[in-house]
This record gives structure tokens, C-alpha cells and sequence, in this order.
């Protein structure tokens, strides 16, 4: 069974007739489910099935609870979320490039892939199809939440499949859209009945163009395309093959040029030194190529060397029109590796996906480098006058904190130079710790051995007590230890009698390395476990937050197994972590769930009877 073909439209169609969903940048496919299993077919009737187990895990599952619905068929997208509104398309692709399963399936853990469901197609054998899109999607809701599935987008839920939220008011996606840079909007006619013959303007699909600006360097007159190329590091890059959107007076004027000047390599292939540079709309960039080019228009006022790889970067992320950016040539990091305000705003645009899970719904404490690093800094906690009505704040006692649970109030926040995010071990729905944190503060960087030395030993003890721990750097000199915990259920006494403990019994095995001495003057040379930091009212670096060092290190999450004598906290850098979160995702992403199955009670009532 082939999918539902829609076609492209400039504009989005208005009025009370039409639905709108999210357009997700995936692989197109349809899941059927039998008494025989689940079949997850692609869009050339393909079998999915061992590329993305993730997702027939998942289906598993949930298997004795959809058995009354069966059969059944979805038609819906493969996506990996980057958050709700946007899937990145590169890690889908690899993913449906693999083919050995122990490949597959520790990508499968890096970069997990969801199921959207977005269409009905059979409920327990029925036929669908000739039902309207309205009455599917009607029933598409009650099924899902008899299932206990999510109904709408959720880019950290546990759950691999999930429905997608339908909006009636086109400008509200559409912002939403813009806002997370997604691949565009899909609108629907309520009447539409479900077909696979062929297009039909009954769902329309409008992309998210993002407009990047290349050098055109070649023209291959065999096949009428022009390749386009950008700067990086002193070298001309190629990132694009195009000659949609030209129109033929267009096509004949370029094609001319580069006959009449251009220098001839090969048989058919002409190459012209960097001068001419054009606009291409895009909704994407793989790492390697500008996704669906199409030729928009000759850009004449730009000097080639500006078409570099950072411009590309903020043309293919911009920021969104309600948050004003000022200065954004202003050093940061100078030594850093020279750093800008720019620089430092595309690094959170990427981080964000990461951050924001920790930063949300957290009353903010925040170190503020109006100039720069090094320079005058100061800690802010309440939210300034000046702040933006998108701000979200919280009150606690006479401080008005800043709650960060949204791009734009991150990039804002950037914008201010605010460059560390300090975060408490609770949310603002409770006064009980979400997460145990160690943080282990060695005298000086040269001794930052004796943190990897003491985050072994603790792992260890954490183990023995079958507790699933975290780490990651501080960003300074130490590393830091999480446990996360079931939400709004211990309490912080609760919490000293674990912290307590397993200090102390660390310190008392190796005495000559760790204290607990919360005094400097007192500890000598050795490592100091700070346990006591652990308390209501008391902050840690927020995962991903950049610190306030000349070399731009990041608070970076890390997987056990880099825990070694090699480890060293100045290799995760704005520029290491930003190609790190590409390649190794993100260690903490199932951090809360985690949390909420951690057995820490039963550990708690052992050490009680100690």
C-alpha cells in the first residue's frame, strides 16, 4: 500500500473548511498492524521494519492493549525529533542506509526515530478511506487515548509513536513553524476522503523556504545545472546542484556567461572564477548539501568571500523576528577560538533541544559578561524591566526569576550575554529534588585526574545500589554526577542521609584523595566531594551551559565509557560540543525517564537501617 500524495503550494489556504498540521522532514510510511505483527511499509512499498525497531519495540509493547483494534493502518512520517516541530532528516536517512543490526540498533539508541501518525486508513479491519478526514481524525483521538498514546507532538516522550496535533488556525502553526525552524505546514480539507491514486489538491503541502546565498562556480551543459559553492576555512565548498525556479531567460543568460568566459574542464563541464552570486531556497542542509534547491534570485550587491560557511549557518537558522538581536559582531571569547555574540546564539539554537529539558520550568540564576570573557561579570536573578513580554517568570519569596522554557527566551537571554545558566534541583511545581547531584571539585585542573578517579569509584556504589547515574563535565576543573529521582517524592533530609553516606564512605576508603572539608584552607591537595551543595535554594551549571572560561568550555554530558585517564574538560569547547551533538546525540535524554523508575527508596530504607 502506497501512501496519500499531496501537492506543493505557495500559499496556505484559509478558512473554516481546512485542517493544518506540521510538515515533518522524514520518511513517508504506512504502519499496518495484524493478529500476524506490525508491518511498517515506505512509501515504494519497501518493509521497514529491521532500519527502525525503535519503533516496532514499540508497538510491541503496547500490543495487548491495541489487540481489540486490530486490524489497523496508519499513514504517517518517520521522523527524528529535534522538537516538536522539526525532525532532522539526515539522521533518518543514515538510519534507512543501515543494514547490520548491531549498527542499526546502537543508532537506534543515539538518535531513537519516531512514528507520527497522522492519517487512519483501517480500524479493526474496516475500511477507512472513504471516510472524511474530519470523522478519521475524530477517531484517530479516541483511539489514541484509549491506547494511552500521545495526541499530539512530544519530542522527548518515551512513547515511539505519536499523533499529530491538528491545528484549525493556520497562522498560529505557522508561527509555531517559523519559531522551531520546521520543514513546513500541511493543510487538509475536512471533506477529504483518503486516496493513493493520485495527487490531489485536497492536502497541500507549503515548505519553510530558507533563503541561502552561494557562489555559482560550474555549469555542466550536458544536463543544464549550475553548482554552487560557499567559503569555508580559505576553500570553496560545493553545497549545491540547482537549475529549479530558473526561469528561461535566466537559465540562457547564466548559461551563456559561463560558454563565453568560462573555462572548460572536461567535456561538458565549464568553471568560472568566484563572481556571480545567487539566492537558492532550501529546507535543509544534510552536512554535505542544501536540501530541495531551488533558484530564487541573483544576489549582485554581496561580495563572493561573504558566501562563507557561518553565513550559511545563520541564513539556514534565523532568528526568530521577535527577538531583537544587537551587536551580534561583539567578541565573547576572543581566545576561544574568536568567538562572536553570533557565533555564541547559533550554538544555542543547536543546544536548545538539549538545554531546554533541563532549564524548563526552573527558577534561573544566571552569570551576566556584558563585555565578554574576560571581563565584568555579575550574577542576575530577577527578571529586568526591559524583559519582553514572551518571558516567562515565577515568584519565590521577594524574587521574580526568569523561567526559561522556549527559544526565544533562550536566545534573548544570549543576546543579553548571559552565558551561564544555574539551575536548582527542583522545579517550580515542587519543593522536592528531581535529581541527586555529586559535584566533584578538584584543587586545580592539573588534578582533575582525581575527579575521573572519583566518579569511577562512585559509579561503582551507585551500581551496587542498582541506581542509573549521569555525568558530565562542570565546564571548569571538576565533573558531576547525577542520579535522577521519581518527580515530587523525596525530600531533600531524604536525600542528605543517601549524599551523606556515600561521601563519606569514599573519603573513608581513600582518604589520602577525598574530603569532605568544605573549608579550602583545610583540604590540602585532595579532591572535594561536595554533597552539601545539594539543598533547597542551592544551583548547579545546567547541562550544556557555557561557562565563563577564555576557552569557551561547555557543562557537557558525557557517556560512561569516556570516563578515562584521557578525559580532560578542554575538549568540550561552543565549536567540540556543537559537532559532538551531531554525532554522539545527547547522554541525558532519558534522563527523566529514568528518574521515574529509579528504585531509590528501596536504597533509602537500607541506609535508614544502617
Amino acid at each position: 500500500m502506497k501512501p496519500m500524495l499531496m501537492m506543493d503550494a505557495d500559499e496556505v489556504p484559509v478558512g473554516k473548511d481546512w485542517l493544518y498540521e506540521t510538515k515533518y522532514d522524514g520518511f513517508r510510511a504506512i504502519l499496518q498492524w495484524d493478529k500476524e505483527g506490525v508491518q511498517l511499509y515506505s512509501r515504494n512499498e519497501k518493509l521497514l521494519n529491521a532500519m527502525f525497531p525503535e519503533i516496532i519495540d514499540a508497538c510491541r509493547r503496547i500490543e495487548y492493549v491495541v489487540k481489540p483494534y486490530l486490524p489497523i493502518a496508519f499513514d504517517g512520517e518517520i521522523v527524528c525529533l529535534q522538537n516538536d516541530y522539526r525532525s532532522e532528516f539526515s539522521f533518518v536517512q543514515t538510519r534507512g542506509r543501515m543494514r547490520k543490526k548491531e549498527v542499526v540498533g546502537e543508532h537506534a539508541k543515539i538518535f531513537p526515530c519516531q512514528y507520527i501518525v497522522f492519517d487512519l486508513i483501517a480500524l479493526k479491519g474496516k475500511d477507512m478511506a472513504l471516510t472524511t478526514l474530519e470523522k478519521r481524525k475524530a477517531q484517530l483521538n479516541k483511539c489514541f487515548e484509549k491506547i494511552g498514546l500521545p495526541t499530539k507532538v512530544q519530542y522527548r516522550h518515551e512513547s515511539s509513536i505519536q499523533l499529530i496535533e491538528t491545528f484549525t488556525d493556520e497562522k498560529e502553526l505557522w508561527d509555531l513553524i517559523r519559531l522551531n525552524n520546521g520543514e513546513g505546514i500541511v493543510t487538509k480539507h475536512k471533506k477529504s476522503i483518503w486516496s493513493n491514486e493520485k495527487r490531489t489538491n485536497q492536502w497541500l503541502k507549503v515548505k519553510n523556504w530558507r533563503l541561502v546565498t552561494i557562489i555559482v562556480t560550474q555549469y555542466e551543459q550536458v544536463n543544464g545545472f549550475f553548482t554552487g559553492a560557499i567559503y569555508k576555512e580559505g576553500q570553496l565548498h560545493e553545497v549545491v546542484t540547482f537549475k529549479h525556479g530558473m526561469s528561461e531567460e535566466e537559465m540562457k543568460t547564466l548559461s551563456e556567461l559561463f560558454l563565453a568566459n568560462g573555462e572548460r574542464k572536461g567535456n561538458s563541464v565549464y568553471e568560472i572564477a568566484p563572481s556571480i552570486c545567487a539566492n537558492i531556497n532550501c529546507i535543509s542542509f544534510d552536512g554535505k548539501h542544501l536540501r530541495e534547491p531551488r533558484f530564487h534570485s541573483f544576489q549582485f550587491e554581496i561580495d563572493p568571500e561573504d558566501c562563507n560557511w557561518k553565513a550559511m549557518l545563520r541564513q539556514l537558522n534565523p532568528i526568530p523576528d521577535n527577538v531583537q538581536i544587537t551587536h551580534p559582531d561583539k567578541p565573547v571569547w576572543p581566545k576561544g577560538g574568536s568567538l562572536n555574540k553570533d557565533d555564541y546564539l547559533l550554538y544555542l539554537q543547536t543546544a536548545a533541544p538539549f538545554m531546554l529539558p533541563f532549564l524548563e520550568e526552573r527558577h534561573l540564576t544566571l552569570i551576566r559578561f556584558p563585555h565578554g570573557v574576560p571581563g565584568e561579570k555579575f550574577y542576575q536573578k530577577s527578571v529586568p524591566d526591559y524583559a519582553p513580554d514572551f518571558v516567562k517568570t515565577s515568584k519565590d519569596e521577594d524574587i521574580d526569576y526568569i523561567v526559561c522554557n522556549d527559544i526565544m527566551t533562550l536566545l534573548w537571554l544570549g543576546n543579553q550575554l548571559a552565558l551561564e545558566f544555574h539551575i536548582p534541583f527542583q522545579t517550580i511545581h515542587t519543593k522536592k529534588p528531581t535529581e541527586i547531584v555529586f559535584d566533584l571539585d578538584p584543587p586545580s585542573v592539573d588534578e582533575f585526574s582525581l575527579s575521573v578517579e572519583a566518579a569511577v569509584r562512585l559509579k561503582a556504589i551507585f551500581d551496587q545500589f542498582q541506581l542509573t547515574s549521569f555525568i558530565k563535565t562542570s565546564g571548569g576543573k571538576g565533573l558531576q554526577l547525577y542520579i535522577p529521582l521519581p518527580f515530587n517524592t523525596f525530600t531533600y533530609a531524604e536525600t542528605r542521609i543517601f549524599t551523606k553516606f556515600v561521601s563519606d564512605f569514599l573519603c573513608e576508603q581513600e582518604p589520602q584523595w577525598f574530603t569532605t572539608e568544605r573549608l579550602k584552607n583545610n583540604r590540602g591537595n585532595k579532591l572535594y566531594v561536595d554533597y552539601v551543595q545539594h539543598h533547597e535554594g542551592k544551583t548547579i551549571i545546567a547541562p550544556y551551559s557555557p561557562r565563563g572560561t577564555e576557552l569557551a568550555t561547555v557543562a557537557t554530558p558525557l557517556i560512561w565509557e569516556e570516563v578515562s585517564d584521557s578525559l580532560r574538560p578542554e575538549q568540550f569547547t561552543i565549536t567540540s560540543v556543537i559537532e559532538r551533538m551531531k554525532t554522539m546525540g545527547d547522554p541525558f535524554r532519558e534522563f527523566k525517564q529514568v528518574g521515574e523508575t529509579q528504585p531509590f527508596a528501596v536504597v533509602l530504607e537500607q541506609l535508614k537501617e544502617v
